[in-house]
């Protein structure tokens, strides 16, 4: 094999000589009659004509190119044809407010901009006053037709000429509050993460990875970069997200690197099935898992099941088991998960079925990974030990420490905000808390800057409460309130599809908005209570609203990358919150409902 390629700019010359015809790319034809393959050689020279365009248009080595669009090959094609050009590439998440459009644009100091499309491309002329330094804007669907005038020679040089201490990209962190920062990675700190994370996961020629991902997001612009790498396909989902269940029955990859939402919804959707299928629908399935992590448990160990418990696998395996792995195409050998914590029961239950699913944890300041579960190397409720030449450590105050190759060497223009999360030793203050076991397994437990003080001086994690309530399949997202408050209360939205399906099942007509609805309620009032049950008493939720709508980008409450808005949410929603507490407050001074932590109770001013 030839010796892989030390920086990002020649990557796809390096996969072309590589890998040569085999499929690169897969995608839903413009035409939408089928799918689309593109090859590694025809990958590199897309990614040449786009090159010597850009460089064409007077994009110098160092420049920043940003790229405006959904996950799609276009910005595949875009990503490497930039850096081939010696350029930075800057991502923008295509949901970005006009604001933070014009300020990532003006503060990466973007000279072009490629958009997805006119729309998008309207957005950027939109703000252009905002960003005086952008020259041109390119649409996606008008990329081959740019004059790729600059000689190839040129192009190819520029790549040979990049070092692994040159800027490859600037990253724009969705940050739960005020506008992002700029993280710059350089080629040297993804194709470290690359070296370290190739040999944790089988993979090469002949597999395919599903790519729903936003590629403004690290993991997913790692996982396009490892596919590649090992000469497999990387497939693009068909564009609209609610689609992406049904897509996977029929690309039928091998390796899905997707959020905890996503598996979770599956494992919910067999459960309502199998409660729809009769009242002893769920034990079975449950008695199914049992069977199920029984033989891996055994699998794990060397040994062969015998009598009852191999009689009970074969039933789980002539039945529900099939079932699962073929809503994930039937082929899949491995998945992914990270930006935020899966449910423990989803996990045994994927495991259970036979399908291998590895938790890992990292950010953009660390070049996406520190840590990762993988084969012959797992602990259930970890994300894993560091990777190779990652030192991680926990401070005093309980913060997660990580130092190694992956780690960036700062935010754009920003010395004050680095200094705040590098120190002189070179350790990144990852803002995260967490503890490491005998092993060297990393827990990640809530994030430094969320911890809530109580009035009485109790120091709680609201990521553990808000974890343990998103557990129950009715809840989509929890936000724990009680900073300087006697007691913590939770704001909860609603898992719709899991409300719809389960009003249909029971026959309960529900009137908008659900959450009004008393029957909903209770089982709002069960989720909290069984959250109780988990957590300790100081941190037990009190009292519970349930909004009329969930949580999302486009209504500010949550980032490009899914994390809760906190500080948006507490504003936007202060009445309620100031409602629950004094709803909370007459009940206790009469003497009447006590605590939920204590009785299991709970009060709602949902109605």
């Amino acid at each position: 094999m030839r010796q892989r390629p030390g920086t990002l700019a020649e990557f796809t010359e390096w996969a072309g000589a590589q890998y040569g015809e085999l499929p690169a790319l897969r995608f839903k034809s413009p035409a939408g009659d089928g799918w689309t393959e593109v090859g590694y050689a025809q990958l590199r020279e897309t990614v040449r004509t786009g090159g010597r365009a850009l460089i064409a248009l007077g994009v110098c080595p160092g420049d920043r190119v940003a790229v405006l669009a959904e996950t799609r090959p276009e910005w595949t094609y875009t990503y490497f044809a930039a850096l081939a050009a010696g350029a930075v590439v800057v991502p923008v998440y295509p949901t970005a407010g006009e604001d933070e459009l014009a300020w990532v644009l003006d503060d990466s100091g973007a000279g072009v901009v490629v958009c997805e499309n006119a729309a998008q491309a309207d957005r950027v002329a939109g703000v252009r006053v905002k960003a005086p330094g952008v020259r041109h804007v390119v649409r996606m669907d008008e990329w081959g037709a740019l004059p790729a005038t600059a000689p190839l020679p040129e192009l190819l040089a520029r790549g040979a000429r990049r070092t692994p201490d040159d800027l490859c990209a600037i990253v724009y962190t969705s940050g739960t509050t005020g506008l992002p920062k700029g993280c710059q990675l350089t080629h040297g700190n993804l194709v470290a993460v690359l070296d370290a994370t190739l040999p944790l996961h089988e993979g090469g020629p002949g597999d395919l990875t599903y790519l729903y991902l936003p590629l403004a997001h690290m993991l997913a612009q790692l996982v396009q970069l490892t596919a590649l790498r090992r000469g497999s396909t990387l497939c693009y989902f068909g564009g609209r997200i609610e689609n992406v269940v049904d897509e996977l029955a029929e690309v039928r990859p091998t390796h899905l690197p997707s959020v905890p939402r996503l598996f979770e919804k599956v494992h919910a959707s067999v459960l309502a099935l199998a409660e729809s299928r009769g009242p002893d629908g769920r034990e079975r399935v449950e008695a199914a898992v049992r069977a199920g992590l029984a033989a891996a448990d055994a699998r794990e160990r060397g040994e062969e099941l015998t009598g009852e418990a191999k009689a009970a696998w074969e039933a789980a395996e002539a039945g529900l088991f099939p079932l699962v792995r073929a809503a994930f195409g039937g082929r899949l050998r491995w998945g992914v998960t990270g930006a935020a914590p899966i449910a423990p029961q989803t996990m045994d239950f994927l495991r259970a079925c036979g399908l291998q699913i590895f938790e890992g944890y990292g950010m953009t300041e660390s070049g996406g990974v520190i840590s990762l579960n993988h084969p012959g190397a797992v602990r259930p409720g970890t994300v894993g030990r560091p990777i190779e030449g990652v030192e991680v450590r926990i401070a005093a105050d309980g913060e997660v420490l990580a130092r190694g190759p992956g780690v960036f060497p700062g935010y754009h223009g920003d010395p004050a905000a680095t200094a705040e999360v590098l120190d002189a030793d070179g350790w990144l203050h990852t803002g995260d808390l967490g503890s490491l076991d005998e092993d060297g397994y990393l827990r990640i437990t809530g994030r430094k800057k969320d911890i809530v003080i109580t009035s009485g001086g109790k120091n709680l994690t609201p990521s553990l409460a808000e974890f343990a309530l998103q557990q129950s399949r009715w809840i989509s997202r929890a936000v724990m309130i009680g900073d300087r408050r006697p007691y913590p209360v939770a704001l909860l939205t609603l898992d719709a599809d899991e409300i719809t399906a389960w009003a249909a099942r029971q026959g309960v007509r529900l009137t908008a908005p659900a959450a009004r609805h008393p029957a909903v309620r209770r089982l709002c009032e069960e989720a909290v209570r069984a959250a109780n049950g988990q957590l300790s008493r100081p941190a037990r939720i009190r009292a519970f609203h349930i909004l009329d709508e969930d949580f999302s980008v486009e209504n500010g409450m949550l980032t490009p990358s899914l994390k809760l808005r906190r500080a948006a949410i507490t504003e936007r929603h202060a009445a309620e919150i100031d409602t629950l507490y004094e709803r909370t407050e007459k009940r206790r001074t009469k003497g009447g409902t006590k605590a939920s932590g204590e009785t299991g109770e709970s009060s709602d001013t949902s109605g």
